[in-house]
């Protein structure tokens, strides 16, 4: 039996609403960052991740201070 051009496009739409709900969801999860809060977020996450590995070497060492 051959598909009716009329549900092939309501897939269609039906996927392209689903792909939509998902990509909102996931920018309403995020948030903005100043530069210097993400920064130290992601030095504290290095250095997080590095002490879990036994590796101190990775750990970043103090940020210089800004302008």
């Amino acid at each position: 039996m051959r598909p009716s051009w009329k549900l092939i496009g309501l897939a269609g739409l039906a996927g392209v609403a689903a792909t939509g709900v998902v990509v909102a969801r996931k920018r309403r999860a995020q948030r903005e960052y100043d530069p210097d809060e993400l920064r130290d977020r992601l030095h504290r996450r290095l250095a997080e991740a590095a002490s879990d590995r036994g590796r101190p070497d990775l750990a970043p060492a103090e940020p210089e201070p800004g302008p």
